[in-house]
């Protein structure tokens, strides 16, 4: 946008397709600011003791980094969703052979005409297996 001719106003703009608003002088130029006052001796301490407070956290968290990077090293597959579909891929795995275990237990109990509890005091199984 070019600048107003020297006599006059500059001009605001919301949007290209809107009518310009001339700006007051009073509002287009900026306001001086004072200078900060000098700060009084606690709110130095205060300002050097939460500087203080802020490089021990900077310092923890670079520790922390590095302790989570360390262990991702360590893991066998860091990608947490592979290694959950695994997991549960081996539950499946694990949750048929243990119906099959049951099945066949249950008709040895069958067989032999005696409770399926008797027959898994027999081969070890508690009652939580």
């Amino acid at each position: 946008m070019s600048s107003p001719p020297p006599n006059h106003p500059p001009f605001l703009s919301i949007a290209a397709d809107t009518v310009p608003v001339p700006v007051p002088p009073s509002l287009s130029t900026p306001l001086p600011h004072p200078p900060p006052a000098p700060l009084t001796e606690q709110e130095t301490r205060k300002i050097n003791s939460l500087k203080s407070k802020i490089s021990t956290l900077e310092t923890q968290i670079t520790f922390t980094q590095a302790q989570i990077d360390e262990k991702a090293l360590k893991l066998k597959n860091p990608n947490a969703a592979q290694t959950v579909q695994e997991h549960i891929k081996l539950l499946h795995t694990y949750n048929e052979i243990r119906d099959i275990g049951q099945g066949l237990l249950g008709m040895i109990a069958d067989n032999r005409g005696v409770r399926i509890k008797d027959v898994y005091g027999e081969f070890g199984v508690g009652e939580g297996d």
